[in-house]
């Protein structure tokens, strides 16, 4: 996939290893702290749009505006880039260009000769496409040459950790950690390196984030009494004020629930694919080096061998005491072993404050004729088919 290059999505072998190796301090806890405030901001711009939609008291679709939402965040996360995607009606060039990277992606997926690379140069998509990834390769690569010229500069002044010398930031964004990451040997990224992995943060952070609040939602919307329970915790971590704390955002459990049960059912990712390293053994057959093999991540959620009334939206199988004994391998919306998503942290907060603030101000319901419309589209990212639209009520608080 040229738009992401040689990445950790994309890339395997010793240098998949040390970029992994690399980027994990990004991930730590104490940097992930900060953007609970990203979360917010943005979230708050969503509130805002929709009590207007909200007004005319007609079903809406929330897909879209909570993709725009997730993008937003991953702007701001990686690059410190305030977009206005959400209020903007005519998107800047570089939000128009990887939404079209990720429609044509998703295009490409589903029209089974566009596989061949050379079926597809001959199509209209193929110069549609490389036009955007000039856009957004270009776009990247000009805010890492600033970034590296501004950490530059604090070095020159004496700074010996600039990622804490600049005062004036309240987070650090993704490209600077990336630009200070460094091996023993004190080697780091390329800005070709980095390039790769703030595109592929884009690719991966604001789709499938997206997928998993819009399908939560909809769940909550189908069962009130969940969406209740959800709401009493969130009402109740409000009542210091109008901002969540890191702390307070650990603390939602059954919201917590409900989100790992939507994964279950909808998993924003429902396949994946991996290259055999050398050839593998499984049971009686012999699996050879270079053998592509898909995991169906949907297929393994919903099976009776594994989970008891499979299709039945049940939260509480995620409590503790009724999740102790399942196989670790039952529950894998962000895939599993040393190539699991490094995100999946950042996501599932993320996810949390998104919908904290949304059941804080409004009650959600399905329209009557939806309850039977909505339908799963199976590509890339799953997402329902022509969005999924809501019934909003504002809620006096």
């Amino acid at each position: 996939m040229p738009w992401l290059g040689d990445s950790l999505l994309t890339g395997n072998g010793h240098k998949w290893a040390r970029t992994r190796r690399l980027l994990t301090p990004a991930f730590h806890f104490d940097i992930l702290k900060p953007y609970v405030r990203v979360y917010q901001s943005c979230t708050k711009e969503l509130v805002t749009n929709w009590k207007k939609l909200a007004l005319s008291k007609e079903p809406f679709d929330v897909f879209s505006s909570i993709s725009l939402l997730t993008l937003d965040i991953m702007l701001r996360s990686t690059c410190s880039f305030k977009s206005n995607c959400q209020t903007e009606k005519t998107h800047s060039p570089y939000v128009a260009a990887v939404y079209e990277l990720s429609h044509l992606a998703t295009e490409r997926m589903l029209f089974s000769p566009a596989y061949f690379d050379w079926v597809y140069a001959l199509m209209p998509s193929k110069w549609r496409y490389d036009r955007a990834c000039r856009l957004v390769h270009k776009f990247s690569m000009d805010v890492i040459k600033e970034r590296r010229s501004a950490l530059a500069d604090l070095h020159a002044k004496g700074e010996t950790d600039v990622l804490k010398g600049d005062k004036k930031r309240k987070y650090i964004d993704f490209i600077d950690i990336l630009l200070e990451a460094r091996d023993d040997d004190g080697s780091g990224l390329t800005d070709e390196e980095i390039r790769a992995e703030v595109d592929t943060f884009m690719f991966e952070g604001h789709d499938t984030t997206a997928s998993g609040i819009t399908w939560t939602l909809y769940n909550l919307a189908r069962y009130p009494e969940h969406q209740q329970k959800c709401r009493e915790e969130v009402d109740a971590a409000f009542e210091d004020g109008d901002e969540l704390s890191w702390e307070t955002v650990k603390g939602f459990t059954y919201l917590k629930y409900c989100i790992k049960e939507s994964l279950r059912l909808f998993p924003p990712v429902p396949i994946i694919v991996r290259t055999l390293a050398e050839d593998t053994k499984f049971e009686d057959y012999t699996l050879p080096k270079g053998a592509w093999i898909s995991s169906n991540i949907y297929g393994v959620h919903h099976s009776p061998e594994i989970w008891e009334d499979p299709e039945a939206f049940d939260p509480l199988r995620f409590a503790p005491e009724n999740a102790k004994d399942r196989h670790t391998h039952a529950f894998v919306p962000f895939s599993a072993g040393p190539r699991n998503c490094i995100g999946q942290e950042f996501a599932l907060n993320e996810e949390k404050v998104v919908l904290a603030y949304i059941l804080r101000n409004f009650e959600i319901s399905l329209p009557d004729d939806e309850r039977k419309n909505v339908t799963k589209l199976f590509a890339l990212i799953l997402r329902p088919k022509g969005g999924l639209y809501l019934q909003l009520k504002p809620r006096n608080i």
